[in-house]
C-alpha cells in the first residue's frame, strides 16, 4: 500500500503545464493527498543553500536537499534517507521526478516510480497508483 508521495523540485514541481496555473499542478496535487492523509516529501539535488519557497511551508513532511545531507539522486541512499525521515519503507513510496535516471533510481531501493513528461500523465499515473481521482 502506497502512503508516501515523493517529488523531485526542478523539472516537476516548476512544470506549470499549459502556463495558465496559478500554482504548478502537482503543487495542487500534494495538497490533495495530504488531504487524504499520505506523507509527502520533496527530494532536490540543490545545493545546500537551496530552500523550497516560503508560500510551500506545511505541504510537505520531509524536505531532501542533497547539498544538506550529502548524498544525490541517483543513490540508493538518498531514497531510502527520504523514506526513512517520512517513517516509511520506500515500498510504500511513489517517487516522481523528469529524470529517468533518477526513477529507476528510487525504484531500485523499492519505491514506485513515476517520469514525469506531462502534466496529464503524471497525474493519470498517480490516480492509477493511489487509487483516487487528482486534479488537476
Amino acid at each position: 500500500m502506497l502512503r508516501g508521495l515523493v517529488l523531485d523540485f526542478g523539472g516537476v514541481l516548476t512544470d506549470f503545464g499549459d502556463g495558465f496555473a496559478v500554482e504548478p499542478p502537482l503543487l495542487t496535487v500534494v495538497r490533495e493527498v495530504r488531504a487524504r492523509g499520505l506523507s509527502t516529501g520533496l527530494l532536490s539535488n540543490a545545493d545546500g543553500l537551496w530552500a523550497p519557497p516560503a508560500e510551500w511551508d506545511g505541504l510537505f513532511d520531509v524536505v531532501v536537499v542533497s547539498g544538506e545531507v550529502g548524498l544525490a539522486k541517483p543513490s540508493a541512499a538518498i531514497y531510502s534517507l527520504t523514506a526513512e525521515r517520512l517513517g516509511l519503507r520506500p515500498e510504500e513510496c511513489v517517487f516522481v521526478d523528469d529524470l529517468a535516471v533518477n526513477v529507476r533510481g528510487a525504484a531500485a531501493v523499492g519505491m514506485v516510480g513515476v517520469h514525469h513528461t506531462s502534466i496529464a500523465v503524471t497525474v493519470g499515473e498517480l490516480a492509477v497508483l493511489l487509487g483516487f481521482p487528482l486534479l488537476p
